[in-house]
């Protein structure tokens, strides 16, 4: 037996293990606050062997036999002990036992002479790499395969584990038998983009190379056609000129693998680097939103101008229109496309919106790994506590935004028009923008039809719409233009400021946690309410928490601090600690 995940053969399924035991593959379950439950029944307990008896947890019977004589420490005919059993299976009060019994914690057994805590991070069972841990294991110990512990939290893609291992010390770039760290073992075989993701937000070397080949991670990443770890590794600053032991840089690499699309992100990260050191792009850069402003502002001008001008050749007007987007698409391709391109505009709110802080979950360094430990410990180390991107404890209604790369406390959306996200800090500025919108629209419109019934002699009533139209689009194309705008941006703002102000007041939501609700009621088999939720307390309530005001004093508004709110009912943090 190997006593491993990968090696589990003939007694993952076999008579040595409990059948209600499931064997992980190698891209197993990740959420790891299982406990052990109670033994499965057996005929006759009494008739089991020590083996057969840790295996399926019963406690009394291997009590029984330890105290009649049997050793601990003795492996069976494969070499496995009593320890790498108990712990395979998740069995912590055996592993407590026989530990106090003179049981070896790092004990080397089965065929990939591994020790109980390599079995225990090979099947993904948190609660006993704790216990091992606080026992005295060692993970930095080699097992038969050349890893240590943290490669194999890595390889079998248990990134609880592996955040617990880092927050208890473990270097991140621990290197196994061939010098390889665990961001190269990622990016060679793990598939999926969320293993390197991961280990890149502890600060791994990025141009370690291994002892063997001397590759590093972006190396074996191409080499293995990971081109979700490529394209981390790259837009983390991994190099793009360390050569192998073959003096092959990432490029060559990519060139052999006749991936064109590989080659395409390589070459494009070449380029855009060569870029960052030319200097008007520096200038660019500094005095971005200048840049977007101005830009922006002189092609809806544009735009207009073209539309207006005296020529009668609709052709002439189109060609000049197409040749106009293209010079403003490779614009913003070559110089505005810094960071994020936005809906412009000069006024109060939209500025307000854009460069609040929407309500980033923050914490240091530190605190990582104290919040990673704390939930470890406390059995609720997973994904609806934690965030494996931020590694950050995930207050109640935040969430991970894959745009801003960040959890946002009381998320309610990513706003394609400001380029940022809406959350708890600049929610409020939204609906005074999305209100300022449609305000402005309303007036544009009701300018432009004020100027066509004072300077087109067409009319309506008496013309027709297909008259009316061609007239008044001769008349002045501009002024067509504008109202083209308004109309848009009149419907769009005035309808999404309707449904904001129906969700705060009657739902008390957010549109991410509606349009969550709506899906589990589509899937669901029982009714599920919108309006039956803990955040809705009441209309006016609503409003009052939502906007901080007490009306004169009428009401008094509800202060949370929804970046650091973990539970509903306001309690200890020991008592309601895994509340979601």
């Amino acid at each position: 037996m190997a006593g491993s995940g990968l090696a589990c053969k003939k007694h993952c399924h076999g008579l040595h293990r409990p059948p209600t035991h499931n064997c992980h593959s190698v891209h197993g379950d990740t959420d790891l606050s299982v406990t052990p439950g109670p033994p499965p029944v057996v005929e006759d307990p009494s008739t089991c062997d020590i083996v057969k008896a840790t295996q399926y947890g019963l406690v009394e019977r291997c009590k029984e036999l330890v105290e009649a004589g049997y050793d601990v420490r003795q492996p069976d005919k494969e070499n496995v002990t009593l320890l790498h059993w108990a712990a395979i299976n998740n069995r912590q009060e055996l592993v407590k036992y026989y530990i106090s019994k003179g049981a070896i914690v790092d004990q080397l057994g089965g065929d990939l002479n591994s020790t109980p805590l390599h079995w225990a991070i090979r099947q993904g069972h948190l609660p006993m790499v704790m216990l091992l841990l606080k026992c005295g294991a060692d993970p930095s110990l080699i097992d038969g395969e050349g890893f240590s512990s943290i490669h194999l939290a890595v390889l079998f893609q248990h990134m609880p584990i592996v955040a617990y291992l880092i927050s208890k010390g473990q270097n991140v770039d621990t290197v196994d038998l061939n010098g390889q760290t665990p961001l190269m073992l990622a990016a060679q075989k793990a598939l999926g983009p969320e293993p390197t993701r991961f280990l890149l937000k502890f600060n791994p070397s990025l141009n370690a190379v291994d002892n063997v080949q001397k590759n590093t991670a972006l190396h074996w990443a191409v080499t293995s056609g990971n081109t979700s770890a490529v394209d981390l590794l790259l837009e983390a600053g991994a190099s793009l000129d360390i050569k192998n032991g073959k003096g092959e840089t990432p490029l060559d690499l990519a060139y052999q693998s006749l991936n064109r699309f590989m080659v395409y992100m390589v070459r494009e990260e070449e380029r855009v680097r060569s870029r960052r050191n030319n200097r008007l792009l520096k200038i660019v850069e500094k005095y971005e939103l200048f840049v977007l402003l101005t830009s922006s502002l002189t092609f809806m001008w544009a735009i207009g101008y073209i539309m207006n001008l005296s020529s009668d050749s609709w052709l002439l007007k189109g060609g000049l229109l197409f040749l106009l987007l293209f010079g403003m698409a490779l614009f913003v391709r070559q110089c505005v496309g810094l960071k994020n391109l936005s809906m412009l505009g000069l006024l109060y709110y939209f500025y307000k919106t854009w460069r609040s802080d929407p309500g980033y979950v923050k914490t240091s360094e530190k605190g990582r790994k104290e919040n990673i430990v704390a939930l470890a410990e406390a059995g609720c180390l997973d994904f609806r506590t934690f965030c494996t991107s931020c590694l950050v404890r995930k207050p109640l209604r935040s969430v991970h935004c894959l745009a801003c790369n960040s959890c946002v406390a009381r998320y309610d959306q990513h706003s394609l028009w400001i380029g940022q996200c809406i959350g708890i800090g600049n929610h409020r500025y939204y609906l005074l923008l999305l209100s300022f919108l449609t305000l402005t629209g309303v007036w544009l419109l009701y300018g432009t039809l004020l100027y066509w019934s004072n300077h087109c002699v067409t009319s309506y009533q008496e013309d027709g719409a297909w008259t009316y139209f061609t007239q008044i689009m001769h008349c002045s194309p501009w002024i067509a233009y504008i109202f083209t705008l308004a109309t848009f941006h009149t419907l769009w703002a005035s309808m999404w400021l309707t449904v904001q102000l129906y969700q705060i007041a009657f739902l008390g939501l957010t549109s991410h946690e509606r349009m969550n609700l709506l899906m589990q009621r589509k899937s669901s088999k029982h009714p599920i309410s919108l309006r039956r939720t803990p955040y809705n307390l009441g209309c006016f309530q609503n409003l009052a928490d939502f906007f901080q005001c007490s009306c004169f004093g009428v009401f008094k508004p509800n202060v949370v601090d929804w970046t650091k709110q973990y539970n509903l009912f306001h309690l200890s943090k020991e008592r309601n600690v895994c509340s979601v």
